[in-house]
């Protein structure tokens, strides 16, 4: 009976860290519940929960936390924010978005797949392994965090004019339909 006991509490305390985050200052933490805390991207609004492959978690060293839908919003935060230094950058692993170190994540620049409000995608892996294995079905290049973000800021004006453009057609269609 004792062992059952002991057994069922074992499942229990390791199907907690399956489905909890890592332990933090103020104990478990569920593994989204930056999503619940920031559900949309302070600069363009997008849903952090839908975009949860490339969404960024951006904690700052005087303790303020802010959640984005990618590497380009949190590029825009961090450059609007020069005086504060960031104390984590947290990212979606593309493929379980769970949260990940951005600093030791494998990143993709470019390939065929579009990226979150950038022409050129930043695409984060836990692994090397997964990070090739997306290279090979989609292309783009491995790189590491500096390179990533480095290629966000040199990204910026480009990506700024793509999303003018599409918000400009989607406007003009709004007006086109509100007045039939």
């Amino acid at each position: 009976m004792r062992r059952t006991v002991l057994m069922a509490m074992t499942v229990v305390f390791l199907s907690g860290l399956f489905f909890f985050g890592p332990l933090g200052e103020s104990g478990m933490v569920w593994a989204q519940d930056d999503i619940g805390k920031h559900p949309e991207c302070p600069y363009c609004g997008m849903d952090r929960n839908k975009f949860a492959h490339s969404r960024v978690l951006l904690t700052y060293d005087d303790g303020v936390e802010m959640g984005f839908c990618s590497l380009r919003c949190a590029a825009v935060d961090l450059a609007n924010n020069i005086d504060a230094a960031p104390a984590s950058i947290q990212v979606g692993d593309y493929n379980t978005k769970a949260l990940i170190d951005a600093e030791r994540a494998f990143w993709v620049i470019g390939g065929n797949k579009m990226g979150v409000m950038s022409k050129r995608a930043k695409w984060a892996f836990a692994t090397k392994t997964d990070a090739e294995a997306f290279i090979v079905a989609n292309g783009g290049e491995l790189a590491d965090f500096e390179t990533a973000i480095k290629a966000a800021y040199t990204d910026l004006y480009e990506d700024n004019r793509m999303i003018r453009e599409k918000r400009k057609m989607m406007r003009m269609k709004m007006q086109k339909k509100n007045k039939s």
